[in-house]
């Protein structure tokens, strides 16, 4: 099975570079652990960012300083002039490909304020942003005759003698045998790391690292690990998202007394801490849309209501909805360029699985989307022109089968899972403390120690879901023992990345 680009994941970011490819010339195929359609890229509902003028007070130059500020100073400058600069063609393109970006009575594309911005320049498509994106990427990819399989887990990138990333070592999940797949190049789009904090998180269970581990057995560099943004409005019982555009459209957020206590268009990491803190005190914590009507709520934000009835039995018309943060995006991931090129020959990535140095410590809500439209383009026409500089794919070094075998294992995986993940949100949440990134750390290595202790009892081939459960702690363990030693290696408080003394 050989190709000249081989794309794993097929989210915005896998789907986007996956276009490119083909339309630059590439044989394509695309690898996923999901359904394309159940991507975490849906779950980004708010909005996508350019700064297309259509008020007076935005500006791309504005739209460069919000994500500067936003990011504490730990960002690119040129690779955030540069993705700012091409989010008009973005939502050009996606545009001319169909996606239902909601309109104003003039006929223009709709833009709303999210969080950090100085000026209204979301583009959205009610609150099913992502969504809608994500549909029409894929029908685009399906006219385009690109070949998607689902249901392959990443094991392993192979390599050649030189180093060469020459294909992946995948679990075929509906019968568990090993696969190998070569290409000439390979794009990770595998996305992020978020699902470490378990339930506390707003990321489907698929999203444990698998490709970071992955680039980082291979060779690749990780930077900034440690940034970890937590949502600040996940429902408190269920953790599901309730947007940043219930907040853009004017929602407000109190507290048990119904008093409102912060700036909601307060950067993410800011507002999270201020709903911390409020929690802290005792409070119950609210986002209330009441007072936008229910015309306006059912036309704009059909889905927090949605949401809120079936997940909390609360409907926003007529009460606040429940919430508190939760962990929603990691900034952190592959090292890559400009051109989505990690620092290993042959492997390219893009979207959350890869840190293209835009979001720094605090991601600037709305960035996300055009993160993967603008870079996931890049990495396509980066891996498609590697490809055509490659005579043909080398044998590969790494091809030995190795998976968990069936047992009896002495200690329940899924019990430290859960385990973990508390630890994690207590922890290595919100805020941090050095002497309790310490004792998670200690914990880590004990963990690691007993993993030969660990294992699975399900001995059958069609779709083994303790066996690909098994393989995702095992990602998330090593993911886990890197963003505690980035932490403890950052000792100021930065963005996301929030230290306070001991007391």
């Amino acid at each position: 099975m050989i190709c000249d680009v081989l794309v794993i994941g097929a989210g915005g970011a896998g789907l986007m570079a996956a276009i490119t490819a083909k339309e630059s010339g590439a044989d394509v195929r695309v690898l996923t652990k999901e359904y394309p359609t159940r991507s975490q890229t849906c779950m980004a509902q708010g909005g996508i960012n350019a700064a297309l003028g259509n008020v007076s007070e935005d500006s791309i130059d504005a739209y460069i300083a919000n994500t500067l500020k936003s990011a504490h100073g730990l960002a690119d400058e040129e690779a955030i002039t540069f993705m700012c600069s091409e989010a008009p063609a973005a939502i050009e393109y996606l545009d001319s490909i169909g996606v239902c970006f909601s309109r104003t009575k003039e006929g223009k594309i709709a833009q709303r304020t999210l969080g950090g911005a100085s000026a209204p320049r979301a583009c959205y498509a009610q609150d099913y942003t992502g969504l809608k994106i994500l549909h029409t990427l894929y029908d685009k990819a399906l006219s385009l005759g690109i070949e998607i399989q689902n249901d392959k887990f990443l094991l392993d990138l192979l390599q050649d003698e030189e180093g060469v990333v020459c294909g992946a070592k995948v679990l075929n999940i509906r019968n568990s045998q090993i696969e190998h797949y070569f290409a000439k190049a390979v794009v990770l789009a595998t996305g992020g790391y978020s699902r470490i904090y378990g339930k506390k998180s707003t990321n489907s269970t698929a999203s444990s690292g698998d490709g970071i581990v992955a680039a980082k057995h291979a060779g690749a560099k990780l930077l900034d690990m440690e940034f970890i943004q937590f949502h600040p409005t996940g429902l408190k019982n269920s953790s599901i998202l309730i947007s940043e555009s219930a907040r853009g459209e004017g929602g407000y957020v109190i507290n048990s007394k119904g008093e409102r206590f912060t700036n909601e268009l307060a950067p993410r990491d800011e507002l999270s801490r201020a709903i911390f803190a409020e929690i802290e005190k005792g409070e119950d914590v609210f986002i209330d849309i009441r007072h936008l009507g229910e015309e306006f709520i059912d036309e704009a934000l059909p889905q927090e209501r949605k949401l809120a009835k079936l997940y909390e039995n609360v409907d926003p018309v007529l009460e606040p909805m429940p919430i508190s943060p939760v962990a929603h995006y990691t900034m952190g991931g592959i090292e890559v360029d400009n051109k989505s090129q990690t620092s290993v020959d042959g492997l390219f990535a893009c979207g959350e699985c890869a840190n293209h140095r835009v979001h720094g410590a605090n991601r600037l809500g709305g960035n996300s989307l055009l993160e993967i439209i603008v870079f996931g383009r890049e990495a396509g026409k980066s891996a498609a022109a590697f490809a055509q500089g490659c005579e043909g794919v080398k044998k590969p070094k790494n091809t030995q089968e190795n998976l968990p075998k069936p047992t009896t294992p002495q200690i329940d995986f899924y019990e430290k899972k859960e385990y973990l993940a508390e630890l994690f949100y207590t922890k290595v949440g919100i805020v941090r403390k050095k002497p309790q990134l310490l004792f998670v750390q200690q914990e880590i290595q004990t963990l690691k120690e007993q993993l030969p202790l660990m294992g699975i009892t399900d001995d059958s081939a069609v779709y083994n879901t303790n066996l690909t459960e098994f393989l995702e702690f095992q990602n998330m363990l090593e993911i886990c023992e890197v963003v505690v030693a980035s932490a403890l290696a950052r000792e100021q408080s930065c963005g996301a990345h929030y230290i306070v003394e001991e007391e």
